[in-house]
């Protein structure tokens, strides 16, 4: 009875890293052939696998991606609160230039975010997984910001937030021609920028 657990609990184990493996491979696919061209035989390849464990998971490339896009979440920038506006700000711009050097998920995201236009069912995943978790997130530092007076009290949110997320990621995740990361602005320097369009943003 003891060998048949430690048996159930090995292949579980097994099964966990076979998926841990898959999930490499497919973001790493999606990185440097983008959703529309990646295949689930290209995966398999790559993970060193047969298609026969990709199905066992996921039954098309459609959900498989879609599941995945998850662990994308994982690594979002968090949007602090910590009582302090500027603190919130210096501290999101610094999460975001921390993880600029993550080319892989750079162009994950900028590929998924194109394909989304085209894929109702993806650009829903897509902003369940990342968008409005962190929209809402978003949206609760900017109300405690308002009733600390650091903004003012007919602050268009969506606005600040478009204005936050934008300023943020516009230059970490901007590719150059020859496909590397463009240089970053000063951190000063942007978080005044941020400041100052946040304040600017009344209805």
């Amino acid at each position: 009875m003891e060998t048949h657990g430690r048996r159930v609990a090995g292949a579980a184990l097994l099964r966990e890293r076979v998926t841990e493996v898959i999930t490499a491979a497919v973001l790493d696919e999606l990185a440097d052939t983008g959703y529309a061209r990646m295949s689930m035989e290209a995966v398999a390849r790559r993970a060193g696998v047969g298609k026969a464990a990709l199905y066992r998971r996921w039954p098309s490339k459609e959900v498989m991606v879609q599941q995945i896009v998850d662990t994308l979440a994982g690594n979002a920038v968090p949007i602090p609160d910590t009582g302090n506006l500027r603190e919130d700000v210096s501290g999101y711009v610094a999460h975001a230039a921390a993880l600029r050097n993550d080319l892989r998920t750079t162009r994950i995201i900028a590929d998924l975010s194109a394909e989304a236009i085209r894929n109702p069912q993806l650009a829903q995943s897509f902003s369940a997984a990342l968008r409005e978790p962190r929209r809402a997130a978003g949206t609760t530092m900017l109300h405690h910001a308002m009733e600390r007076g650091e903004l003012p009290a007919d602050l268009d949110t969506d606005l600040a937030l478009d204005c936050l997320v934008a300023l943020t990621h516009a230059r970490p995740q901007t590719l150059t021609a020859s496909g590397e990361l463009a240089a970053p602005y000063s951190h000063d320097r942007l978080v005044e920028v941020i400041l100052v369009a946040l304040a600017a943003c009344r209805r």
